[in-house]
């Protein structure tokens, strides 16, 4: 059961393949280091980072209800190809109002034409491209801003270490 503290992050399809599949354009991380950066990264903020992966468009629309059945604070969504193809994702994330963030890998309007518009972007109040998995990052920290998560004092937000006395 997911608390008001959870924020969902969804990963859409082909990115269980992260590490493999197109290694120049995705980098070498697989999506173990993605959850793992998602969960530290939420964790500075008082948060737990609930990851998802799915090749099924339907499966990715049942996460969103999911979150917003168990209230979740906040959805990161890499939706993959679906970004560019998904009415009803976009219409998934408007109708449970959850504050939304779209990330990609790559840099999609640096890319085909065909990827330079998301239907997912749109739903979303902020979208990150080009930053690699970093991506993930700097997407749950602008999402704990926009909910009024602050950073807990006991982790350096860095390296998520303890400080030492």
């Amino acid at each position: 059961m997911a608390a008001a503290g959870t924020i969902y992050v969804l990963n859409g399809p082909n990115l269980n393949l992260l590490g493999t599949r197109e290694p120049e354009t995705y980098g070498h991380a697989n999506l173990a280091d993605v959850e793992k950066l998602c969960a530290d990264t939420a964790r500075q903020f008082g948060l737990t980072a609930d990851c998802r992966q799915s090749n099924r468009e339907g499966e990715l629309i049942d996460f969103i209800h999911e979150a917003h059945a168990k209230k979740a604070a906040g959805i990161i969504i890499n939706a993959g190809g679906y970004s560019h193809t998904s009415i009803a994702l976009h219409d998934a994330l408007v109708a449970v109002k959850i504050p939304a963030v779209e990330v990609h890998i790559s840099n999609i309007h640096a890319r085909e034409s065909f990827r330079h518009h998301s239907f997912t972007a749109k739903a979303a109040y902020a979208s990150l491209c080009g930053f690699g998995i970093d991506g993930y990052r700097l997407a749950i920290i602008g999402l704990a801003a926009k909910i009024g998560a602050k950073p807990d004092s006991k982790t350096d937000a860095k390296t998520d270490a303890k400080p030492k006395a």
